[in-house]
């Protein structure tokens, strides 16, 4: 148990991880339920496991990098089995004026590959 906590301490160290996602992991590394509950509370109690920020990390680097809105953000963090709290607080740590010019500018680059000459058909089409 103390070599799996170890390893366990080392997986979330590496990188944000949910709770389900080391739950998961625990699993497959051949855990049983009471055992993984108890790592799971090891992690959240030695800080190595922290919903919250997990979902203001993932939030704000799917924004940034790839350019997810805040819809399939908030879908992916409920796949993750994040809670409505958490997703919540991520959410709003995207600030409003980056998402609207990320917004803009993905806007820009969709009409430009719109081939259409009527603009009504065409900001139909873009949007």
């Amino acid at each position: 148990m103390k070599q799996i906590l170890e390893k366990a301490r080392a997986y979330c160290a590496y990188q944000e991880r949910s709770q389900q996602e080391v739950r998961d992991k625990l699993y497959d590394w051949g855990l049983h339920r009471t055992e993984v509950e108890q790592c799971i509370a090891e992690l959240v109690s030695e800080n190595y496991l922290n919903e919250q920020r997990f979902a203001i990390a993932y939030a704000g680097g799917k924004f940034r990098i790839k350019e997810w809105g805040r819809i399939k953000i908030k879908l992916a963090l409920k796949q993750k089995k994040v809670s409505e709290y958490c997703i919540k607080k991520a959410l709003e740590e995207i600030n409003a004026r980056d998402y609207k010019r990320t917004l803009n500018k993905i806007l820009e680059s969709k009409s430009k590959e719109v081939k259409e000459t009527n603009p009504l058909k065409k900001k139909y089409k873009v949007a």
